[in-house]
């Protein structure tokens, strides 16, 4: 829990610094109210179960089913597929695939058909307290039914290139199904302090989207030069490191077969599990060498 020591220890040192509004009474000089703190409502009575290891301690990895209930995501032209419900069924291999394994705890955002906001994804994770967010998806290409295979986004405000930055047009404006103002939420949220804890986030991010390159390469097709960029409100947890999983294509007949075959989604979990222990077995061993 690196990160949210990291962001703990910041509003701890700059509690009472800053205030996003004033209150009736002024505060003395030097003082600051800092309007959030990440993780001090604790989960929900309605959070998801955490299942797995119930050795305490042990990394809590949050898998997001993308989309779902009105949401549907995207269509395959092939079979009618939709990307909610493929989402759901790799989710759930992943999930099951770490439990296995023994050596985490694990949850799902969703566990059924059911429309969840873009933040209160990683909200959910924020809450239960997660060491990584991976949301899952299946991607599509309008333009192209030749593009195929797997692609890993991370955070970046400027999006790597062009079709990341559609991505994150087209993957951001599923909180308007749900008539959400996206905009308008967390104005008040003091910058700076999250921008230090995020930068982090990012970096931890980054590392694990190239761990699962190399864990995965032996199961899940990827991409050529499958890490991209691109400013995903669901990565946007300050404190978590996170990644989008799109797991192939559904405009492409191959990928589409693939991501619907227990095999392919078998194949998809393993590679998961792989890249998901080597990356708490190298932050293990970088915590004791600090």
């Amino acid at each position: 829990m690196l990160l949210s020591a990291l962001l703990a220890a910041l509003l701890s040192v700059a509690s009472g610094l800053f205030s996003s509004e004033k209150s009736a009474e002024e505060p003395a000089p030097g003082e600051v109210t800092i309007p959030i703190d990440p993780r001090s409502s604790g989960p929900r009575a309605d959070d998801p179960a955490i299942v797995g290891s119930r050795i305490p301690g042990r990394p809590l990895v949050v898998i997001d089913a993308g989309h779902g209930g009105r949401d549907g995501g995207a269509i395959s032209p092939h079979n009618g597929a939709v990307e909610k419900e493929i989402t759901l069924r790799l989710a759930r291999a992943i999930r099951d695939e770490l439990v296995r394994s023994g050596k985490m705890r694990v949850a799902l955002t969703r566990d059924d058909d059911r429309f969840i906001e873009l933040r209160e994804r990683y909200e959910i994770a924020r809450r239960l307290g997660a060491d990584l967010f991976i949301s899952v998806h299946a991607d599509a290409a309008p333009m192209s039914d030749e593009a195929h295979g797997a692609t890993i986004y991370t955070l970046s405000e400027v999006a790597s290139d062009r079709e990341a930055a559609l991505l994150a047009a087209r993957e951001n404006k599923s909180d308007i199904i749900g008539g959400v103002d996206l905009k308008g939420k967390n104005a008040e949220v003091n910058m700076i302090l999250i921008d230090l804890a995020q930068r982090e986030s990012m970096s931890v991010s980054t590392d694990f989207a190239r761990l699962l390159k190399r864990e995965a390469s032996e199961f899940v097709p990827f991409r050529p030069e499958p890490h991209r960029f691109a400013s995903l409100i669901v990565l946007k947890a300050p404190d978590i490191p996170s990644i989008l999983f799109e797991s192939g294509y559904l405009t492409n007949a191959q990928d589409s077969a693939y991501l619907q075959s227990p095999k392919g989604q078998q194949q998809i979990a393993t590679g998961m599990r792989r890249a998901v222990e080597a990356h708490f077995a190298r932050r293990m061993v970088q915590a004791t060498r600090r």
